[in-house]
């Protein structure tokens, strides 16, 4: 049985169903892309969110910051005007007096009489000249005491309970420093000491710190664990280093200044981390971020002041603070995201999506099933309007289409063609005595056996009712009739059961036409010729073929 197909205008054939499946593949494609497109803008909207919430909780931050840095700038300021113009008070002449009076002793300690000022502790003469980075220039040094000695009144007088320092302090370069912390005058010579080996003072000379802005530098503590930042900026005036301002600052105060910049906001989590990305603070817990994106990260901050990471199931906003040398990460989790707002509609995107494919491909099979029903349908239909059913030989109509074929074929290349015209003999008799199912099955019979003879390019049909033609092309009458000879033994030398126990032989009488014998190629005359001598036969005693006559 052939398989109906749809013909293309470039002469293609198509099948139904793959019509059918290729359109519903295009529709997959389409609503998988839209899908897509609007889980990717989810995504954009999403990232944007999360880094608008770094922003706000990073401007936040750095306003809390300003106003620190502020008063550094305003200390130094002040120092350096002071620097230009010296107070002459009384006090301020005291205090000399009593400087060059006591600074070739090991330790000093200046105390004004002012109790709103901070007392001025240094070392001897022989430890600054004994130290590389120290220089205590006599031409300089009462201006530089006079405004220290007023940095230790401005100092007292900024502080506020708004001010997240834990100490500041004035390490001057000619041996003596003056400090918030009261602590810090205890053991003058060591603790001085300690100070000008702190790297955010030997680290602020012009050639280390050019730009001579504020500096910030990170302290650890016991068990690694960083406990104090310290900003730092240089005392400059006419191109002289005189000493540094430094604030410190404890990371618990960092602690406190983001949890009040991130406010109400409960999604996700808030870090802080100095510049080599160390962590500081955070706003809920403690994450550590690993070193895959300690190194993305820190590549990123190089070229960028905020960006974004997707990692390990969470994704990674940071942002530079322009207040302080550090990032602010904010660290929010696939499964926050799924709870909030973006996750409901991403799932909700989902679901519609794996509803409308179920649907799509459960249409598709019920659709693809029909027209493969329809196409057998159509099939059994045209099978019917050109096959005989007993003998599954083409019918007359189609017989004649495809000798038509043949016959203009052979003509062309001029090739021989032959046709053989086949009657079973006394079938009338045979339906009369054993019924028409026994003249089905002779039929049938006499149709299987006649195909199992034929070559791929021959034709045979039914023509009448116990009337068969066969077309052989390019066939010599010689090999057509021992083709009829042999068709014509099968079917005599072959008992079929046509009732129980009761046999019956067939026999059968052909006639045989050739293009050779006229050289025409006309259908219809061959199968007259054929049919009588297909009649010469049954007259001259029937079970015979004849080729000539």
């Amino acid at each position: 049985m052939e398989k109906k197909h749809w013909l293309n205008r470039s002469g293609l054939r198509i099948h139904p169903g793959h019509v059918v499946s290729l359109c519903f593949v295009v529709v997959l494609l389409f609503s998988s892309l839209l899908t897509w497109r609007e889980v990717a803008v989810l995504e954009d909207s999403y990232v944007s969110t999360q880094r608008n919430r770094l922003e706000s909780v990073s401007h936040t931050m750095d306003m809390q910051l300003q106003f620190n840095m502020d008063r550094l700038m305003f200390l130094r300021n002040g120092v350096q005007a002071a620097l230009q113009i010296p107070l002459e008070l009384e006090s301020m002449r005291h205090a000399r007096q009593q400087f060059q009076r006591q600074r070739q002793q090991e330790i000093w300690s200046i105390q004004p009489g002012n109790r709103h000022s901070l007392n001025l502790n240094g070392v001897s003469d022989d430890f600054v000249a004994h130290a590389a980075d120290l220089n205590r220039d006599d031409a300089f040094l009462n201006n530089e005491l006079t405004a220290a000695l007023e940095l230790g009144y401005l100092l007292h007088l900024s502080s506020s309970a708004s001010s997240i320092e834990r100490r500041t302090q004035y390490v001057s370069r000619a041996g003596f420093f003056v400090s918030t912390d009261s602590a810090d005058s205890q053991d003058i010579l060591s603790h001085y000491a300690a100070l000008i080996a702190e790297p955010w003072f030997y680290t602020q000379s012009a050639r280390d710190n050019r730009g001579r802005g504020i500096r910030w530098y990170t302290e650890q503590g016991k068990e690694s664990r960083i406990q104090v930042i310290t900003a730092s900026i240089p005392l400059d005036l006419q191109e002289r280093w005189y000493g540094v301002l430094a604030m410190d600052v404890d990371v618990s105060a960092l602690q406190r200044l983001l949890v009040e910049a991130v406010g109400g906001q409960r999604e996700g989590m808030y870090q802080l981390y100095d510049s080599q990305l160390r962590w500081l603070a955070s706003s809920v817990g403690k994450a550590i971020l690993s070193d895959e994106e300690r190194q993305q990260i820190l590549q990123a901050a190089a070229r960028e002041n905020r960006g974004g990471l997707l990692a390990e199931g969470r994704y990674i906003s940071w942002q530079k603070l322009k207040n302080f040398d550090g990032l602010v990460l904010h660290i929010h989790t696939l499964r926050e995201g799924i709870r909030g707002d973006f996750g409901s509609i991403i799932i909700a995107l989902a679901i519609l999506w794996l509803v409308f494919t179920s649907i799509l491909i459960l249409s598709w099979i019920v659709i693809r099933r029909m027209v493969s029903n329809m196409i057998a349908m159509q099939q059994s239909l045209e099978w019917r309007a050109w096959y005989d059913t007993l003998t599954r030989l083409p019918n007359r109509g189609a017989l004649f289409d495809r000798a038509a074929e043949a016959v203009a074929e052979c003509e062309q290349r001029q090739l021989p063609l032959c046709v053989i015209q086949l009657d079973l003999d006394h079938f009338k008799g045979i339906n009369d005595r054993y019924g028409h199912q026994a003249g089905d099955r002779v039929l049938s019979h006499v149709g299987s056996l006649i195909g199992s003879v034929l070559r791929e390019t021959d034709v045979a049909g039914r023509v009448g009712g116990e009337e068969f033609c066969i077309v052989l092309p390019n066939t010599t009458r010689a090999k057509a009739y021992q083709v009829a000879e042999r068709i014509r033994s099968r079917i005599y030398h072959k008992e079929l059961l046509v009732r129980k126990n009761t046999t019956l032989r067939v026999s059968a009488s052909l006639g045989v036409s050739c293009t050779d014998e006229s050289g025409r190629y006309d259908f219809e005359y061959l199968q007259s010729v054929a049919d009588g001598r297909l009649y010469l036969a049954k007259q001259n005693g029937r079970n015979r073929t004849y080729a000539e006559g």
